[in-house]
Protein backbone atom coordinates (compact mmCIF):
# COMPACT_ATOMS: atom_id res chain seq x y z
CA UNK A 1 0.00 0.00 0.00
CA UNK A 2 2.72 2.44 0.96
CA UNK A 3 4.60 1.63 -2.24
CA UNK A 4 1.55 2.36 -4.40
CA UNK A 5 0.92 5.59 -2.56
CA UNK A 6 4.55 6.63 -3.07
CA UNK A 7 4.37 5.94 -6.82
CA UNK A 8 1.14 7.86 -7.12
CA UNK A 9 2.58 10.81 -5.25
CA UNK A 10 5.48 10.98 -7.68
CA UNK A 11 3.29 10.70 -10.77
CA UNK A 12 2.30 14.39 -10.98
CA UNK A 13 5.95 15.40 -10.75
CA UNK A 14 6.83 12.86 -13.42
CA UNK A 15 4.10 14.14 -15.70
CA UNK A 16 5.32 17.67 -15.23
CA UNK A 17 8.90 16.70 -15.97
CA UNK A 18 8.07 14.90 -19.22
CA UNK A 19 6.94 18.01 -21.19
CA UNK A 20 10.03 19.87 -19.93
CA UNK A 21 12.34 17.06 -21.05
CA UNK A 22 10.60 16.93 -24.42
CA UNK A 23 11.07 20.69 -24.79
CA UNK A 24 14.77 20.34 -23.97
CA UNK A 25 15.17 17.62 -26.58
CA UNK A 26 13.36 19.73 -29.16
CA UNK A 27 15.71 22.57 -28.41
CA UNK A 28 18.70 20.34 -29.10
CA UNK A 29 17.38 19.15 -32.46
CA UNK A 30 18.50 22.18 -34.53
CA UNK A 31 22.02 21.86 -33.13
CA UNK A 32 22.18 18.25 -34.27
CA UNK A 33 20.96 19.29 -37.69
CA UNK A 34 23.70 21.92 -37.90
CA UNK A 35 26.29 19.35 -36.87
CA UNK A 36 25.09 16.93 -39.52
CA UNK A 37 25.13 19.61 -42.20
CA UNK A 38 28.63 21.02 -41.61
CA UNK A 39 30.29 18.80 -44.24
CA UNK A 40 27.76 20.00 -46.83
CA UNK A 41 28.30 23.65 -45.85
CA UNK A 42 32.11 23.29 -45.88
CA UNK A 43 32.08 21.51 -49.23
CA UNK A 44 29.85 24.15 -50.78
CA UNK A 45 31.97 26.99 -49.38
CA UNK A 46 35.21 25.50 -50.70
CA UNK A 47 33.61 24.92 -54.11
CA UNK A 48 32.56 28.58 -54.22
CA UNK A 49 36.07 29.68 -53.25
CA UNK A 50 37.52 27.49 -55.99
CA UNK A 51 35.27 29.13 -58.60
CA UNK A 52 36.30 32.62 -57.43
CA UNK A 53 40.01 31.73 -57.37
CA UNK A 54 39.87 30.13 -60.82
CA UNK A 55 38.12 33.19 -62.26
CA UNK A 56 40.77 35.47 -60.77
CA UNK A 57 43.60 33.32 -62.13
CA UNK A 58 42.03 33.22 -65.58
CA UNK A 59 41.71 36.99 -65.88
CA UNK A 60 45.09 37.81 -64.36
CA UNK A 61 47.45 35.37 -66.07
CA UNK A 62 45.52 32.56 -67.72
CA UNK A 63 44.33 34.50 -70.75
CA UNK A 64 47.89 35.63 -71.49
CA UNK A 65 49.06 32.03 -71.53
CA UNK A 66 46.28 30.97 -73.89
CA UNK A 67 47.33 33.58 -76.44
CA UNK A 68 50.73 31.90 -76.87
CA UNK A 69 51.54 29.86 -79.96
CA UNK A 70 50.06 26.41 -79.35
CA UNK A 71 51.82 23.16 -80.36
CA UNK A 72 50.45 21.41 -83.43
CA UNK A 73 51.51 17.89 -82.49
CA UNK A 74 48.43 16.05 -81.12
CA UNK A 75 50.70 13.87 -78.99
CA UNK A 76 51.41 16.96 -76.87
CA UNK A 77 47.75 17.23 -75.88
CA UNK A 78 47.49 13.49 -75.28
CA UNK A 79 50.50 13.53 -72.93
CA UNK A 80 49.25 16.70 -71.24
CA UNK A 81 45.77 15.27 -70.69
CA UNK A 82 47.11 12.03 -69.22
CA UNK A 83 49.47 13.98 -66.95
CA UNK A 84 46.57 16.13 -65.79
CA UNK A 85 44.42 13.11 -64.98
CA UNK A 86 47.17 11.18 -63.17
CA UNK A 87 46.90 12.68 -59.64
CA UNK A 88 43.13 12.22 -59.11
CA UNK A 89 43.18 8.85 -60.86
CA UNK A 90 45.83 7.46 -58.52
CA UNK A 91 43.96 8.95 -55.55
CA UNK A 92 40.83 7.18 -56.76
CA UNK A 93 42.67 3.85 -56.97
CA UNK A 94 43.93 4.37 -53.41
CA UNK A 95 40.54 5.20 -51.89
CA UNK A 96 38.82 2.61 -54.03
CA UNK A 97 40.89 -0.02 -52.26
CA UNK A 98 40.56 1.57 -48.81
CA UNK A 99 36.87 2.56 -48.92
CA UNK A 100 35.41 1.01 -52.06
CA UNK A 101 34.33 4.48 -53.20
CA UNK A 102 32.17 4.61 -56.34
CA UNK A 103 33.28 6.14 -59.62
CA UNK A 104 31.40 9.30 -58.60
CA UNK A 105 34.19 9.86 -56.08
CA UNK A 106 36.41 10.98 -58.98
CA UNK A 107 34.57 14.33 -58.95
CA UNK A 108 35.42 14.87 -55.27
CA UNK A 109 39.05 13.91 -55.90
CA UNK A 110 39.31 16.34 -58.82
CA UNK A 111 37.95 19.09 -56.58
CA UNK A 112 40.45 18.05 -53.90
CA UNK A 113 43.30 18.51 -56.37
CA UNK A 114 41.96 21.84 -57.68
CA UNK A 115 41.46 23.23 -54.17
CA UNK A 116 45.05 22.39 -53.22
CA UNK A 117 46.36 24.17 -56.32
CA UNK A 118 44.22 27.31 -56.46
CA UNK A 119 43.34 27.94 -52.78
CA UNK A 120 45.77 27.01 -50.02
CA UNK A 121 47.67 23.95 -48.91
CA UNK A 122 45.55 21.00 -47.70
CA UNK A 123 42.24 22.79 -48.40
CA UNK A 124 41.63 19.92 -50.82
CA UNK A 125 42.01 17.41 -48.01
CA UNK A 126 39.46 19.41 -45.97
CA UNK A 127 37.04 19.28 -48.89
CA UNK A 128 37.52 15.54 -49.42
CA UNK A 129 37.12 14.84 -45.70
CA UNK A 130 33.85 16.79 -45.72
CA UNK A 131 32.75 14.80 -48.77
CA UNK A 132 33.50 11.52 -47.00
CA UNK A 133 31.73 12.65 -43.81
CA UNK A 134 28.55 13.12 -45.84
CA UNK A 135 28.76 9.45 -46.76
CA UNK A 136 29.21 7.81 -43.38
CA UNK A 137 27.59 4.64 -44.72
CA UNK A 138 30.65 4.28 -46.96
CA UNK A 139 33.27 4.80 -44.25
CA UNK A 140 32.73 5.24 -40.52
CA UNK A 141 35.86 7.25 -39.65
CA UNK A 142 37.41 8.88 -42.73
CA UNK A 143 39.84 11.17 -40.90
CA UNK A 144 42.47 8.49 -40.24
CA UNK A 145 42.69 7.33 -43.85
CA UNK A 146 42.74 10.88 -45.28
CA UNK A 147 45.49 11.79 -42.80
CA UNK A 148 47.59 8.73 -43.64
CA UNK A 149 47.24 9.18 -47.39
CA UNK A 150 48.20 12.87 -47.12
CA UNK A 151 51.30 12.16 -44.99
CA UNK A 152 52.42 9.36 -47.31
CA UNK A 153 51.98 11.65 -50.30
CA UNK A 154 54.38 14.15 -48.70
CA UNK A 155 56.88 11.39 -47.84
CA UNK A 156 56.72 10.04 -51.40
CA UNK A 157 57.28 13.55 -52.75
CA UNK A 158 60.32 14.03 -50.53
CA UNK A 159 61.67 10.62 -51.57
CA UNK A 160 61.26 11.54 -55.24
CA UNK A 161 63.01 14.86 -54.62
CA UNK A 162 65.95 13.13 -52.92
CA UNK A 163 66.31 10.86 -55.96
CA UNK A 164 66.23 13.89 -58.24
CA UNK A 165 69.00 15.42 -56.14
CA UNK A 166 71.17 12.40 -56.97
CA UNK A 167 70.39 12.95 -60.66
CA UNK A 168 71.19 16.65 -60.84
CA UNK A 169 74.33 16.50 -58.70
CA UNK A 170 75.90 14.27 -61.36
CA UNK A 171 75.88 17.33 -63.63
CA UNK A 172 76.69 20.21 -61.27
CA UNK A 173 77.88 22.44 -64.13
CA UNK A 174 74.37 22.42 -65.65
CA UNK A 175 72.62 23.55 -62.49
CA UNK A 176 71.30 27.14 -62.46
CA UNK A 177 73.64 29.44 -60.51
CA UNK A 178 70.90 30.19 -57.96
CA UNK A 179 70.94 26.55 -56.78
CA UNK A 180 74.16 25.85 -54.91
CA UNK A 181 75.54 22.63 -53.52
CA UNK A 182 75.22 23.89 -49.94
CA UNK A 183 71.56 24.75 -50.55
CA UNK A 184 70.84 21.27 -51.92
CA UNK A 185 72.61 19.57 -49.01
CA UNK A 186 70.80 21.64 -46.39
CA UNK A 187 67.44 21.09 -48.06
CA UNK A 188 68.02 17.34 -48.38
CA UNK A 189 68.94 17.09 -44.69
CA UNK A 190 65.83 19.03 -43.70
CA UNK A 191 63.57 16.79 -45.81
CA UNK A 192 65.03 13.69 -44.18
CA UNK A 193 64.51 15.20 -40.72
CA UNK A 194 60.91 16.06 -41.60
CA UNK A 195 60.19 12.44 -42.55
CA UNK A 196 61.94 10.79 -39.60
CA UNK A 197 59.29 11.49 -36.90
CA UNK A 198 56.58 9.85 -39.03
CA UNK A 199 58.77 6.80 -39.55
CA UNK A 200 59.96 6.50 -35.93
CA UNK A 201 56.50 6.97 -34.40
CA UNK A 202 54.60 5.29 -37.22
CA UNK A 203 52.50 3.14 -34.89
CA UNK A 204 51.14 6.25 -33.17
CA UNK A 205 50.83 8.41 -36.26
CA UNK A 206 49.25 6.10 -38.82
CA UNK A 207 45.86 4.40 -38.68
CA UNK A 208 46.22 2.01 -41.62
CA UNK A 209 47.95 -1.35 -41.43
CA UNK A 210 51.57 -1.70 -42.52
CA UNK A 211 50.73 -3.49 -45.83
CA UNK A 212 48.22 -0.74 -46.63
CA UNK A 213 50.75 1.96 -45.83
CA UNK A 214 53.37 0.44 -48.12
CA UNK A 215 50.80 0.04 -50.89
CA UNK A 216 49.64 3.66 -50.59
CA UNK A 217 53.25 4.88 -50.59
CA UNK A 218 53.96 2.83 -53.71
CA UNK A 219 50.91 4.29 -55.46
CA UNK A 220 51.99 7.83 -54.62
CA UNK A 221 55.51 7.17 -55.87
CA UNK A 222 54.17 5.60 -59.08
CA UNK A 223 51.96 8.67 -59.57
CA UNK A 224 54.95 11.00 -59.29
CA UNK A 225 57.03 8.94 -61.71
CA UNK A 226 54.23 8.65 -64.25
CA UNK A 227 53.25 12.30 -63.96
CA UNK A 228 56.82 13.49 -64.44
CA UNK A 229 57.33 11.14 -67.40
CA UNK A 230 54.17 12.32 -69.15
CA UNK A 231 55.09 15.98 -68.62
CA UNK A 232 58.57 15.35 -70.06
CA UNK A 233 57.03 13.74 -73.15
CA UNK A 234 54.57 16.65 -73.51
CA UNK A 235 57.46 19.11 -73.48
CA UNK A 236 59.34 16.97 -75.99
CA UNK A 237 56.37 16.84 -78.38
CA UNK A 238 55.97 20.62 -78.12
CA UNK A 239 59.67 21.43 -78.63
CA UNK A 240 61.33 18.42 -80.33
CA UNK A 241 64.45 20.48 -81.09
CA UNK A 242 65.37 20.21 -77.37
CA UNK A 243 66.90 16.86 -76.46
CA UNK A 244 65.05 14.49 -74.16
CA UNK A 245 67.99 14.55 -71.72
CA UNK A 246 67.60 18.31 -71.28
CA UNK A 247 63.89 17.86 -70.53
CA UNK A 248 64.61 15.17 -67.95
CA UNK A 249 67.13 17.45 -66.27
CA UNK A 250 64.70 20.38 -66.44
CA UNK A 251 61.96 18.28 -64.82
CA UNK A 252 64.35 17.40 -62.00
CA UNK A 253 65.35 21.04 -61.51
CA UNK A 254 61.71 22.17 -61.48
CA UNK A 255 60.88 19.52 -58.87
CA UNK A 256 63.80 20.69 -56.74
CA UNK A 257 62.75 24.33 -57.09
CA UNK A 258 59.21 23.52 -55.96
CA UNK A 259 60.17 21.30 -53.02
CA UNK A 260 63.57 22.35 -51.69
CA UNK A 261 62.95 24.43 -48.52
CA UNK A 262 65.99 26.68 -49.06
CA UNK A 263 65.74 27.08 -52.83
CA UNK A 264 64.68 30.41 -54.38
CA UNK A 265 61.28 30.70 -56.01
CA UNK A 266 60.78 28.59 -59.12
CA UNK A 267 60.43 31.63 -61.41
CA UNK A 268 64.06 32.60 -60.67
CA UNK A 269 65.22 29.03 -61.24
CA UNK A 270 63.23 28.83 -64.47
CA UNK A 271 64.77 32.06 -65.80
CA UNK A 272 68.26 30.76 -65.00
CA UNK A 273 67.63 27.41 -66.63
CA UNK A 274 66.25 29.01 -69.81
CA UNK A 275 69.77 30.29 -70.51
CA UNK A 276 70.94 26.67 -70.96
CA UNK A 277 68.66 26.10 -73.96
CA UNK A 278 70.87 27.94 -76.45
CA UNK A 279 68.38 30.42 -77.87
CA UNK A 280 65.20 28.51 -77.02
CA UNK A 281 64.54 30.53 -73.87
CA UNK A 282 61.63 32.50 -75.34
CA UNK A 283 59.98 29.34 -76.68
CA UNK A 284 60.40 27.70 -73.28
CA UNK A 285 58.76 30.69 -71.59
CA UNK A 286 55.81 30.46 -73.97
CA UNK A 287 55.52 26.71 -73.44
CA UNK A 288 55.45 27.03 -69.65
CA UNK A 289 52.85 29.81 -69.88
CA UNK A 290 50.72 27.63 -72.17
CA UNK A 291 51.11 24.65 -69.83
CA UNK A 292 49.87 26.72 -66.87
CA UNK A 293 47.00 28.16 -68.91
CA UNK A 294 45.83 24.75 -70.15
CA UNK A 295 45.90 23.41 -66.59
CA UNK A 296 43.80 26.37 -65.49
CA UNK A 297 41.40 25.82 -68.39
CA UNK A 298 40.97 22.15 -67.44
CA UNK A 299 40.29 23.19 -63.83
CA UNK A 300 37.58 25.64 -64.94
CA UNK A 301 35.97 23.14 -67.31
CA UNK A 302 35.78 20.46 -64.62
CA UNK A 303 34.44 22.76 -61.90
CA UNK A 304 31.81 24.03 -64.35
CA UNK A 305 30.83 20.49 -65.35
CA UNK A 306 30.61 19.30 -61.74
CA UNK A 307 28.53 22.32 -60.71
CA UNK A 308 26.14 21.87 -63.65
CA UNK A 309 25.77 18.18 -62.88
CA UNK A 310 24.93 18.96 -59.24
CA UNK A 311 22.27 21.47 -60.29
CA UNK A 312 20.71 19.02 -62.72
CA UNK A 313 20.57 16.30 -60.05
CA UNK A 314 19.10 18.72 -57.52
CA UNK A 315 16.25 19.93 -59.70
CA UNK A 316 15.65 16.74 -61.71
Amino acid sequence: MSSSFSDASRAPGLKAALPKAAADLAGLEPIEKIRSRWPLVLGGLLTLLMIVALGRELYTSGLAGLTRAVPTNPLFYLAFGLAYLAPPTFDYLIFRRLWQIPLAGMAALHKKRIANEVLFGYSGEAYFYAWARQRTQMVAAPFGAVKDVTILSAIAGNTMTLLMILLVTVFPDRLPPVITGQMIAASAALMVLMCLPFLIFSKRVFSLSKPQLWWVFGMHFARLVMGSTLVIFAWHFAMPQVSMGIWVFFAAVRLLASRLPFAPNKEVVFASFALLLNGSGNSLTELMALFAALTLLFHIALIGAFSLHSLIRKFA
